[in-house]
Order: C-alpha cells, then sequence, then structure tokens
C-alpha cells in the first residue's frame, strides 16, 4: 500500500495567511488521480478543513521532519511507502506521483525523488526502511533515487501570494 502524505502544518508566515486553505483542495484533486491507495493531510498552525482524513502535528513548529513523522506515524501498518508532497504545491502532476512510485517498485530504493531541471523537488517516495531516519530539515537531507520529471512542469511552491499561480489570484472588477 502506498499513501500520499500531504504537508500542510506551516504557519505560511511569509504567505501572510493560511494558505493551504486556498491551495489544498487543487493539491488533494491532483494527488487523488495518482496511483495512491490513501490520502493524508498533516496540520499544525492553523485548523484546516479538508475531505481527507487529517493528522494533527502539535510539534510542527519542529520543521518540516516534525510534521512529516507525525504524518508517517499515523499511517496504517501495512502502508509500504509514502509519497511525500507539499500543500503549497498546486501544479503537481499527478503523472509525478505515478512515475515516482513505478521508479520505486522498479529500482526498490528507500527515497525516491522527482526532479525538474536536474533539481531535487516532490514529490519524494519514503519507502517504510527510511521512515526512522527522516531529520528535523525534513526528507531533502536523505539520498535519493532520482527521477526527472522535467516533462511534467515543476509542481511549484507557493511561498507569497506573488507566487500564486494566475487562477487563485482574486479578479479586480472594475
Amino acid at each position: 500500500m502506498v499513501v500520499a502524505v500531504v504537508l500542510a502544518a506551516g504557519a505560511a508566515s511569509r504567505f501572510g495567511s493560511p494558505k493551504q486553505q486556498l491551495l489544498l483542495p487543487e493539491v488533494l484533486a491532483r494527488v487523488r488521480r495518482a496511483a495512491v491507495d490513501d490520502v493524508v493531510v498533516v496540520v499544525g498552525a492553523h485548523p484546516l478543513e479538508s475531505d481527507a482524513r487529517t493528522v494533527p502535528c502539535p510539534d510542527w513548529e519542529g520543521g518540516p521532519g516534525a510534521s512529516l513523522r507525525c504524518g508517517l506515524a499515523a499511517l496504517a501498518r501495512e502502508t509500504e511507502a509514502a509519497v511525500v508532497v507539499l500543500a503549497d504545491g498546486p501544479e503537481l502532476a499527478p503523472a509525478a506521483i505515478d512515475r515516482v512510485v513505478a521508479a520505486w517498485r522498479r529500482t526498490g530504493g528507500d527515497v525516491v525523488a522527482a526532479t525538474y531541471g536536474g533539481r531535487r523537488s516532490h514529490p519524494v517516495l519514503l519507502a517504510r526502511a527510511a521512515w526512522s531516519r527522516v531529520p528535523d530539515e525534513g526528507a531533502r537531507s536523505l539520498a535519493a533515487v532520482p527521477v526527472p520529471c522535467d516533462d511534467l512542469g515543476d509542481p511549484g511552491d507557493v511561498d507569497t501570494p506573488a507566487d500564486l499561480p494566475e487562477r487563485f489570484r482574486p479578479t479586480r472588477r472594475e
């Protein structure tokens, strides 16, 4: 069983408001079009409404690794791997998730990560054997099998309102 863990626990301080409320529905829709068996959303700084199962992380201020560990701890015993997705990546291609999962099934690597233009990004698959090695800074420091996803487009990384794709921006009335 492969489960998507969507990290949505951060404070979104650079954004100025809980960006997760705006972006999470789009991210979840994209994740659900991929070959995952279930989806959980890790929440922390802000309460979030979601149709996915949410996992509270009281230690969210400890960094992305703390949030990820909360999500991993909530997964069923039969879960073989977790696909880590960020709630602020609204351009994530479902095919990137499928490609990373397929590479993991082929290679058996403990950590498999999508790359865009040679740069490591999301999604990142963590096989169960890697879960206990997640440091506070998150899975980025774990060596990964790279999976080129350049043709699928970068998943995006919304840190400030200026980073929002146009479809999320409020329309102005004249």
